[in-house]
Parts: C-alpha cells; structure tokens; sequence
C-alpha cells in the first residue's frame, strides 16, 4: 500500500493539468549536466493518465538495473518519448543550461503526439510553445518527469558506454 500511496502522490502535478483541462501531458527532464565529457540528454514523455510503474521515481535514486528495468517498460507503455540532445560543442557554446534546455526543447519537437502541457523538472525554460509548469526536484515529485529522468539518464548512459 505504501508504495502505491507514493506513486498516487507522484501525479498531483498531472492531476492538476488534468482538471486544468489539458488533455496530454508531458514530462521532461535531463541527465548529464554535471559531467565533465559528452552530450547532455533530454527525454520527453507523455504517459497514459492511469499509469502506475512499481518502483518509478527519480533516476539518480535507482540501480542502473531499476533504471533499465523501468525503461523498458516507460518506452512500452507511454503515449509518446522522444530524447534530444545537446553536443559538447553546443555545450561550449551556448553554456550547460542553455544547452540543457536546447535538448529539452529539441525531446518535446521529436514528440510523435503533441503535447497541450509540459512539467519541467527544475527552473524555468524559456521558448517552451506550450504552457508549462517548472517544478523544482520534479523528477522525484511528478510521474511524468521521473519517467522522463529514467530515459533521459538510460540514454546518456549507453551513449558514454559506446564512446
């Protein structure tokens, strides 16, 4: 029951856009901002409103075989992911957070289904072309943007592991 009651209280963020009156809502977040090598990794995500994955929440407080486990099954059941990116280079350039939200724009453009609101885990990203929520450690707070740090941070980590 206990973990069913974390869950349930993981989609008050959701269930807000919801009786909002939005319809499909996506969650993004990013891994790779503190490395010191590679690209940084945005995912997008838009899960099936009853959606409840034992064990989901924030990447950085999962195994590495939790993660995988669990993307497998976000990658299985979501409405729509998409990952974007931002390179090394991009990173010199533009700085982390500004490439940060370059991938996290770049995840919600590869969107197969658009979305009609977007929780976003941290601060503020500016040129977001729907409404959108910033949540500050929304990625251990939101279903939708703890999904979206599984995939983010999975696919990060295979992309260092082929390098």
């Amino acid at each position: 029951m206990e973990e069913t009651e974390r869950l349930e209280g993981m989609t008050i963020f959701e269930e807000e856009g919801y009786q909002q009156g939005y319809t499909c809502i996506a969650g993004v977040d990013e891994a790779g901002r503190g490395p010191l090598a590679g690209d940084v990794y945005a995912a997008a995500v838009i899960l099936p409103r009853d959606f409840r994955p034992a064990g989901l929440n924030d990447s950085k407080k999962l195994s590495e075989k939790k993660r995988e486990a669990l993307y497998d099954i976000i990658c299985a059941h979501a409405v729509a992911y998409a990952i974007g990116t931002a390179s090394a280079e991009e990173i010199d350039r533009l700085n982390i957070l500004r490439a940060t939200h370059l991938a996290m724009y770049r995840a919600l453009q590869s969107l197969c289904v658009k979305p009609d609101y977007v929780l976003i885990d941290g601060n503020p990203v500016q040129g977001i072309p729907v409404p959108n929520r910033s949540i500050v450690k929304g990625d251990s707070r939101s279903l939708s943007i703890a999904a979206a740090s599984i995939l983010a941070k999975v696919s990060r980590d295979r992309y260092m592991k082929d390098l």
